[in-house]
């Protein structure tokens, strides 16, 4: 039996890959899908969640919706990045499976407080609103998660503004929530994401798979580079958030740095940042429950993903 996780999203052409990363990899076990509005509209990005579980043949993955805007404040989509569907660039199936009954957080709820403690991982790979209530509906989720192993922030870099993370930023008080808990927690953000480039040697590999699902997930990169290059000056895309699906396949593939992180709520210049406090020694996992990644293991990051392509077949 592989790990159990819970994939909260926003599908996103990165976060389609942690999917198919999370299918394709016996050491993961996909209990769920749950959606969060951020990269683009809510209906679009649980459209988006069916129609890639669809694309590999995985309509046995229940797909829950959750929360389409913020806990406090407007909602912001990243279509600059991501199209005008979320998932432009490629043609998506038509889901065959009908949207499962029932909102995300009481499934994330239900789904915890019915397994063993200490068994489901929370996956969150989009902006934190379903996870932050989550834990304030049923506070016992908290002792009951394994850990918390997240997409978002940065230590050192930001991208929707200066110093913060699009994840963070468009739901600050949500992710402040989440980041205070005393679950253990990964911030897996834009210092290692920014590791994980598809350049065009890694895209050849994908398309060398020779299967269809090979061709749709290239199709997105091509769709990915294009907007990272014109929008965040980047030569080749990064491919954020499968990163926290390879760190819980293979912990080796990531580095991480034990410390302090909080999430600014008030400041002007800096509302969203993640401060990370690198002072002193690295405290222990019983002094600190965050933690950072710091170094991505690119070839190992990259066999799993297209592994996974293959064993999807």
């Amino acid at each position: 039996m592989g790990k159990k996780i819970i994939l909260d999203c926003d599908p996103g052409h990165d976060d389609a890959v942690a999917i198919l990363l999370a299918l394709g990899n016996p050491a993961i076990d996909l209990l769920g899908v749950t959606t969060v509005g951020g990269n683009q509209s809510l209906d679009k990005v649980t459209y988006n969640a069916r129609a890639v579980l669809e694309k590999a043949h995985a309509t046995d993955v229940p797909v829950h919706m959750g929360c389409g805007r913020p806990l406090i404040r407007e909602p912001e989509a990243a279509a600059t990045i991501h199209g005008q569907s979320g998932l432009d660039g490629v043609e998506l199936p038509v889901p065959s499976r009908p949207l499962d009954e029932g909102h995300a957080v009481n499934w994330i709820i239900d789904t915890i407080m019915s397994n063993p403690p200490q068994t489901i991982t929370l996956v969150p790979t989009g902006p934190l609103t379903n996870i932050a209530l989550a834990a304030r509906l049923e506070p016992r989720i908290v002792d009951r998660v394994k850990e918390v192993v997240l997409m978002g922030g940065g230590y050192h870099v930001g991208n929707w503004s200066a110093v913060a993370e699009f994840n963070v930023k468009v739901d600050p008080e949500a992710a402040h929530i989440v980041f205070n808990e005393s679950w253990p927690l990964t911030m897996v953000g834009l210092d290692l994401t920014h590791q994980a480039l598809c350049t065009p040697a890694v895209q050849r590999r994908m398309e060398d798979v020779g299967t269809d699902l090979a061709t749709f997930v290239s199709g997105l990169m091509d769709f990915f580079r294009a907007s990272y290059r014109e929008n965040q000056d980047f030569v080749d895309p990064p491919v954020h958030d499968p990163c926290t699906v390879a760190y819980l396949i293979d912990p080796t593939v990531i580095t991480t740095r034990r410390c302090p992180v909080d999430v600014e709520i008030h400041g002007d210049l800096t509302l969203g940042m993640t401060v990370a406090d690198f002072r002193g020694a690295e405290p222990s996992p019983e002094e600190c429950h965050t933690q950072v990644a710091v170094h991505l293991d690119v070839e190992k990051f990259w066999d799993l993903v297209i592994d996974a392509i293959k064993a999807l077949g």
